[in-house]
């Protein structure tokens, strides 16, 4: 029987709610807060205390509720703070600071796994395969370097959730190329990647780190009405947007069609990326397999959606992990770490 823990819940609100709020209305809506809500009644359901705290731009209530209700552990959900996404890594280094024993990754974790050249960097010198890259710096000279092939996916450097991804990220000439770095700097105010496009399958590999790492049932991203011969990637729109997802038939389902070798590889290759990293807990792996059997590491995600509809909560599932048990894992994982 596990110990009974003081949970706190602490997540991302849009707009700041004193301590004591209850985000009934919130959760009640299934296109709002879902997964806060489904780790809210999985903590409950295992028997654990559970307060919630919202943040938006003032951590004044964390301190407060810590000093009050003094929690076991935080759940940490913070994606963002006062709608910054690159203070993700700041609240998990506060959380250091307080003391407190919280869930998920550090706040290296974070920052590594948020500046993609960062991480690919990393990649390479581990000798794990990334596409070609070069990081493009606002204030900086702007140009299409020689090394880089046609088509290539412009991004954001810092940014998650696919957020300022479009088709228009897609570009095969150099002035689209110009455009859209001119956009993400501009428009975004953010630094820009550019990557070249692998063709290939679209794979989402999810890892559970703890005493033993375990390495989830792969799933993958089916494009499929998406014209034939087009780049394929996943835009904000084709992970987010529902009618979007029904216009063009893409949704995630288990991935299929995978030799022995082929699967072995991949785990090995999504092992050793975690180690490169030095990550810790829950972290997915966007990959793509191209038709050659080669992996590529796309991106590695720190903190991803736990909520049960998203990739890690399925891949668990198909591993005879069940949602709550996954939530226990979480906990657990964070205890350990301290």
């Amino acid at each position: 029987m596990k110990k009974k823990l003081k949970v706190l819940m602490l997540f991302y609100s849009p707009y700041q709610k004193p301590r004591g709020y209850d985000y009934r209305e919130e959760f009640a809506d299934p296109d709002n807060m879902y997964t806060e809500k489904d780790v809210k009644e999985a903590l409950l359901a295992l028997g654990h205390e559970v307060s919630l705290l919202g943040v938006y731009n003032d951590i004044t209530p964390l301190f407060e509720e810590v000093q009050v209700n003094k929690p076991d552990i935080i759940f940490n959900m913070m994606e963002m703070f006062n709608d910054q996404t690159q203070l993700e890594k700041n609240m998990a280094a506060l959380l250091e600071i307080m003391g407190v024993p919280y869930t998920g990754s550090s706040a290296g974790n974070i920052f590594v796994c948020n500046n993609k050249a960062l991480s690919k960097k990393i990649f390479n010198f581990h000798h794990i395969k990334v596409s070609k890259f070069h990081t493009y710096y606002r204030g900086k000279r702007k140009r299409v370097l020689v090394k880089l092939r046609f088509p290539m996916v412009i991004k954001p450097l810092c940014e998650e959730a696919s957020r300022g991804i479009s088709q228009a990220s897609i570009v095969d000439n150099p002035q689209a190329f110009m455009d859209r770095i001119k956009f993400i700097h501009e428009s975004m105010q953010m630094d820009a990647i550019a990557e070249e496009y692998i063709e290939g399958r679209e794979l989402y590999v999810s890892v559970l780190g703890d005493k033993q790492m375990t390495v989830l049932p792969f799933r993958e991203m089916l494009f499929g009405k998406m014209p034939e011969g087009e780049p394929r990637i996943a835009t904000y729109k084709a992970k987010w947007d529902e009618a979007y997802r029904r216009k063009w038939g893409i949704k995630s389902v288990e991935a299929a069609n995978l030799t022995d070798d082929l699967m072995v590889n991949i785990n090995d290759v999504c092992q050793r990326a975690y180690q490169a990293l030095d990550l810790e807990s829950y972290v997915r792996f966007d990959i793509r397999l191209t038709p050659e059997g080669e992996v590529y590491i796309i991106e590695a995600n720190a903190n991803p959606c736990i909520a049960k509809m998203d990739e890690v909560a399925l891949s668990a599932l198909k591993a005879g992990i069940s949602y709550e048990e996954l939530i226990q894992k979480i906990l657990d994982s964070g205890l350990s770490r301290q």
